[in-house]
């Protein structure tokens, strides 16, 4: 297998990193290993978060991708480390076919051959030049590398304008930064506020298990109804926030209400069983109904969802019933009226979007919770 090392102190990692290393598999190589230094010789004293957690974020960041691997060497060996060192312990333990690809950014290509053993690093590695973002834009850091006096090879890689140092900055003034990172590494500095003089979100619930529920519910079902529950997801985060509730649970209660909404009428049936659950009357007339309660029973087996107001979110946001909660009362307004339902009264959907201050909770859910059943009316006069 061919393989290629790419490091650097990925602080935070972003998708500039896992573009060029994509890049780099288009000259041949099989595999990128991505080596994120204990401590850069070229940006000591950079601030930031310890080693484990960008070892930690960069796993993350690349799942499912067979073409990279991340290897903490650098970081077991602690200190500076120097790349021939680097190249001895991957050769000694992958057994690459050939000699390994080195990437450097074009930014130290000139300096290069100041570089500790940098013979000996000629002899172990193919030197691979790419294009930086930061030096593309600094005139003073361009060089002609067909004038450069060793062996090398040019990588004609997209350089996206974007940098660590901008990210942690962008975070730390709280300014939009997300999608500048993979969504792994994304949920890490949100969970552990990596970067940032900002308090932690009020919340017991984590951004892993958020995204992990919304990735399992689009696998579950199909794409518009993924769309129905990403609206409601937004609605009821809207309306927790709204009525002094945790937005984050609106939106995972939302996320996952119709989670069962594509079984079929057998397993939501066995689903229910299973967990010792009963079927009313109304439910064995349409089974269809049985996706709330079975979601919930799924949710709690499959998941491991122990929250009590979000699983009666789901099992009760269809019909409703006696004594609802605060959240599950949000889900079954959401549900009812979120911006793809057809038939909702545009002044209904407009009071739910901005709701009087003076209007409490319950009055909102008596007046979807009428406006539903009068347009059940509607549709069924004789009540069947």
């Amino acid at each position: 297998m061919k393989l290629a090392i790419f490091g650097g102190s990925f602080n935070p990692p972003h998708i500039g990193h896992l573009t060029l290393a994509s890049a780099v598999i288009s000259l041949g190589y099989d595999r990128v290993i991505l080596v994120p230094a204990f401590e850069s010789p070229f940006k000591q004293g950079v601030t930031g978060v310890n080693p484990q957690d960008r070892l930690d974020m960069l796993a993350a960041s690349i799942p499912a991708d067979t073409r990279l691997a991340v290897d903490d060497c650098e970081i077991r060996r602690e200190g500076v480390s120097y790349t021939i060192d680097t190249l001895d312990d991957i050769a000694r333990r992958y057994y690459p076919d050939g000699k390994l690809g080195l990437v450097i950014g074009d930014d130290l290509a000139q300096d290069f051959p100041k570089w500790y053993k940098y013979e000996e690093i000629l002899k172990k590695a193919d030197v691979i030049i790419a294009s930086r973002f930061l030096s593309s834009l600094n005139e003073n850091t361009k060089l002609d590398l067909n004038n450069l006096q060793y062996p090398h090879r040019t990588l004609d890689n997209v350089v996206i304008p974007i940098s660590s140092a901008i990210i942690r900055e962008k975070i730390a003034k709280n300014e939009a930064w997300k999608y500048f990172v993979p969504q792994g590494a994304r949920v890490i500095i949100e969970e552990c506020g990596l970067y940032s003089q900002l308090p932690m979100p009020n919340s017991q619930l984590s951004s892993a298990l958020i995204y992990r529920m919304e990735d399992a519910t689009r696998a579950l079902v199909s794409p518009s109804r993924f769309l129905h529950s990403r609206n409601v997801a937004l609605l009821s985060a809207d309306l927790c926030v709204r009525f002094g509730l945790d937005y984050r649970r609106g939106y995972l209660a939302g996320i996952i209400h119709d989670i069962c909404k594509s079984f079929s009428t057998q397993e939501l049936i066995n689903i229910v069983k299973r967990n010792g659950g009963k079927i009313s009357e109304w439910e064995k007339k349409k089974p269809a109904l049985l996706h709330a309660p079975a979601g919930a029973f799924f949710l709690k087996e499959r998941f491991g969802i122990q929250e009590e107001d979000i699983l009666e979110a789901v099992r009760v946001h269809t019909v409703g019933a006696k004594h609802m909660g605060q959240l599950a009362k949000i889900v079954f307004i959401a549900d009812k009226i979120e911006v793809t339902r057809p038939s909702v009264r545009p002044n209904i959907r407009e009071l739910c979007q901005h709701v009087p201050p003076t209007m409490s909770l319950d009055e909102l859910f008596s007046l979807i919770l009428n406006e539903t059943v009068d347009f059940l009316r509607s549709r069924h006069p004789s009540g069947v």
